[in-house]
């Protein structure tokens, strides 16, 4: 891995780091306010901070900014705040139903197969056969640990929730690293997701009185601003030296945060068969991230080799 890359994975990895404190932030805050009320002031206030540091930074280029409302960069931009809302609502309602551990488990065990089916799709990225075996193993331990048995104290919605919100994460990435393809500054484009994502989410939360509450104004002080400004920000950062695939297999450190977080401080517990679920799930995705041998030949058209092409998958990038 070039020096380059390695950086680039640094700071995807960073970025994971901060992400995966925004589950058990949210149990040990204890906030009266509901999961979707919390979502969309965390992207709010996260975005506008976001875009006061890339202002302060000075990255005001106005010609470049008004790039963002034109042809496919408008459509990548509304792309990625849809998902960004989807999976706030999605991840943080998991949470409060499934507990942080689990539900950030199964969100990024789930991202990383979605990130790289997206990313063939959408992008063209190669996908290999250690990604194919990973990801098999990786549906079998999410299988695993919604086993009847395993997780007969789990809320089943919690735990589908978790998996749309995966899902989501996927479709933000992919979105991610296509606006990066365009004229719009990167900075800026992640802000305006950011912020129209929580306006997204706005009419659906009711209540808001409970957002000024001492406790949940210091919850979303955390999620705003380490969690969310500076997680972006080291994102984008990495994602432009690293494929939406190899992103979406580096964010496997989020759940590894959060469970370990959960375990320690908030007393979580997961039985046997959903830790077996969990190890197996990670284990799959680690093993996709084995690079595949370069080969002279052109690009197959099915699977032949250590490549895999999805029938119909665009080229472009």
């Amino acid at each position: 891995m070039s020096s380059t890359a390695a950086r680039g994975a640094a700071a995807v990895l960073g970025a994971a780091v901060l992400w995966g404190t925004v589950g058990p932030a949210q149990v040990l805050a204890a906030s009266n306010a509901g999961p979707l009320a919390l979502g969309a002031a965390r992207l709010v206030v996260g975005g506008v901070v976001l875009l006061g540091l890339v202002i302060a930074r000075g990255r005001g280029d106005l010609g470049r900014w008004r790039a963002l409302g034109h042809g496919p960069t408008l459509g990548w931009l509304l792309l990625a705040a849809a998902s960004t809302a989807a999976y706030q609502a999605a991840f943080l309602s998991s949470v409060a139903r499934t507990g942080a551990a689990l539900s950030t488990v199964v969100a990024l065990g789930v991202a990383p197969p979605a990130v790289g089916v997206l990313a063939r799709v959408a992008g063209g990225e190669r996908l290999t056969r250690p990604w194919l075996f990973g990801t098999v193993a990786a549906v079998a331990g999410t299988a695993l640990l919604l086993l009847p048995g395993a997780t007969v104290h789990i809320d089943a919605t919690g735990v589908l929730l978790g998996i749309a919100g995966g899902i989501c994460y996927g479709i933000y990435t992919v979105a991610a690293k296509r606006l990066m393809d365009s004229a719009a500054p990167i900075l800026v484009a992640v802000s305006a997701t950011l912020i129209s994502g929580g306006a997204m989410i706005l009419p659906f939360t009711g209540d808001l009185s409970r957002l000024t509450e001492p406790n949940t104004l210091a919850l979303i002080g955390w999620l705003a601003v380490p969690a969310t400004a500076f997680g972006y920000l080291l994102f984008v950062s990495g994602l432009r030296h690293v494929t939406a695939a190899t992103a979406g297999t580096l964010s496997l450190a989020e759940p590894l945060v959060a469970a370990v977080l959960g375990l320690a401080f908030l007393g979580e517990h997961l039985p046997w068969p959903a830790g077996a679920g969990a190890g197996l799930l990670l284990a799959g995705l680690a093993v996709a991230t084995v690079p595949a041998p370069r080969r002279s030949s052109t690009a197959p058209s099915e699977i032949a080799g250590d490549t895999i092409s999805v029938s119909g998958a665009g080229t472009h990038r």
